[in-house]
Formats: C-alpha cells, sequence, structure tokens
C-alpha cells in the first residue's frame, strides 16, 4: 500500500508542479513583496531604506480620499446585489426554459457586454452620456427638447451611479450565464413531478427551483462582491474617478496615490488592505456556502 502512494507523487509532482510555481512566482512572492514594502517609505527606484513600520496604514486608514473610494465600492456591492444579481437571476429563469423561443439568441445578446473590455466599455458609455453628442443628448433633443442634457460624468453627484449602470450593463450577463448552468443541472424529473401534482409555475420556482439553484446564487453574489473591490478600468476610461474623486474606487486611489506618484510603500499599503478585506470577507463566505451545502 505505502509503495503504491509512493508511486503517485512523482505523477502528482509532475502534474501540480508547474502550476504550484506559476502560483507562487505571481501570486504569493508578489504579496509578500507588498506586504514587504508597505512597511517603507520607498519611491521604487533603488534599496529598501526609510522604514515606516504601520505608519503608511495609519495614513491611509486617516485619509479622507480613501474614506470615500471605500465607501464607492461598499455602494458598488450593494448596487450589485440588489441590481444585477437580481436581474440575472430573473433572465437566467426566463431564458432557462427549454420552451422559452429564441433563448439561445437572447443568451448570447446579453452576454456580449461581457465579451467587450472594460477600456471599450468605458469609452463607449463615455460617448453615450457625453451631453453634446452622445445618445443621452439625442434622447433629450428628441423628447424633452427645452430640458437641459445632464453631464453625467462631469456631476459628482450623478457620476457614480452612471458608472453603476455600466457595471450592470456588463456583468449581468456573466452572472446570468452562471445561474443558467446551474439550472441545468437541476433534474428535470422534479419539475415534471410538481407539476404532476398540480403546483403551478411560481411554485415550482419557488419551492423547488430557488432552493436547488442556491449554491450557484451564492456564488454568483461571491464574484459580484469580490469584482466590486476590484474594478478599475471602467472608472478610469471614464473619467479617473474625478470629478473630485467622486467616483474613486480603492483601486483607481492605489493607483493615483501609489504608482503615479512613486510612492510604492504607500500603495502596498492599500494594496495589502485591498487584499486583506477580499481575503477575510472570502474566507467568511466560503464557510457560509459550506454550511448552506450541508443543509
Amino acid at each position: 500500500m505505502m509503495t503504491k502512494r509512493r508511486s503517485k507523487w512523482p505523477l502528482l509532482l509532475l502534474l501540480l508542479g508547474p502550476t504550484f510555481l506559476l502560483f507562487t512566482f505571481f501570486v504569493v512572492v508578489p504579496v509578500i513583496e507588498a506586504a514587504v514594502f508597505s512597511l517603507y517609505k520607498w519611491n521604487g527606484l533603488g534599496p529598501l531604506g526609510d522604514f515606516r513600520g504601520l505608519n503608511n496604514f495609519w495614513t491611509l486608514f486617516q485619509n479622507a480620499v480613501f474614506h470615500k473610494a471605500l465607501t464607492n465600492n461598499l455602494a458598488i456591492v450593494f448596487f450589485s446585489l440588489v441590481v444585477e444579481v437580481p436581474l440575472a437571476l430573473y433572465l437566467a429563469l426566463i431564458l432557462g426554459r427549454s420552451r422559452f423561443k429564441f433563448a439561445v439568441l437572447f443568451r448570447t445578446i446579453f452576454f456580449l457586454p461581457y465579451v467587450f473590455s472594460e477600456i471599450i466599455s468605458g469609452l463607449l458609455w463615455q460617448f453615450i452620456y457625453h451631453p453634446q453628442r452622445g445618445l443621452v443628448h439625442a434622447f433629450y433633443a428628441a423628447f424633452l427638447p427645452d430640458a437641459s442634457v445632464p453631464a453625467v460624468l462631469g456631476n459628482p453627484d450623478t457620476v457614480l451611479a452612471g458608472i453603476m449602470v455600466v457595471i450592470v450593463w456588463k456583468y449581468f450577463g456573466f452572472h446570468m450565464s452562471i445561474l443558467i448552468a446551474g439550472l441545468q443541472d437541476i433534474p428535470e424529473e422534479l419539475k415534471e413531478a410538481a407539476r404532476m401534482d398540480g403546483a403551478t409555475e411560481s411554485q415550482t420556482t419557488r419551492r423547488i427551483i430557488l432552493p436547488l439553484l442556491l449554491p450557484t446564487i451564492l456564488i454568483s453574489v461571491f464574484f459580484a462582491v469580490v469584482g466590486s473591490f476590484q474594478v478599475f478600468d471602467t472608472i478610469w476610461a471614464m473619467g479617473k474617478g474625478d470629478p473630485v474623486n467622486a467616483a474613486e474606487s480603492v483601486v483607481t486611489y492605489l493607483y493615483k496615490f501609489g504608482i503615479q506618484r512613486f510612492n510604492i510603500g504607500y500603495g502596498s499599503a492599500v494594496a495589502v488592505t485591498i487584499f486583506l478585506i477580499c481575503l477575510t470577507f472570502s474566507l467568511t463566505y466560503n464557510r457560509l456556502i459550506s454550511r448552506v451545502e450541508k443543509r
């Protein structure tokens, strides 16, 4: 028995070794380096010298712009959970039915925005929101000619809401695809048995489909929350978090105050903070999913 186990180690090392090395080199090592850099005042050039301990973190947590960025990310998380995931679930329940005509066509249309890169999506919607030549301007010219066209991306009160619309438009198709895949794993016999017992369509959805789909919904929620803390390209393409930091996210804050200003130590402190937030949420959420699956 021991000989058989030992004979498997070379095969495991051969199969998992390259993946483990890549993971270590591109994930573990950068995380450790960022943790070390966060303890210094360093511009990225020359050796580490000015040790600051936890002062970078202390400065970070006292910074009003970082508080604004973190608040914006939490708002994006809330908006994603309240609008994006429910919208994806609603469309998945409709398009996941085998009897729905043109289901494949609509799935493709709704998934298409996710195929676009974040930069393309941001530039596209920047044109749509343009108050002088965009689609919003065309809408006002056609239906509200006497009203002034709002500068959605130029107003601190509306810029974040405008970006949230873009985020939902881009990512709800991704969540819809995940949920449709989960629906396809539910045995059709259960639905047919419920119909034969006299259950209506809504009762079948509430009593059978949604409970069995719950693990997939939780996975979709996990992607939505973690992804909300990683939003960068779209916000950067639509105004770099301005005006007056109204649409700042924690990642754009990291880039502005860490990379662009050559304050790598401070930027590393921001990166470590984002990593700890995502790690804490991931571990807690995985425990929650495990409990739900056991139930």
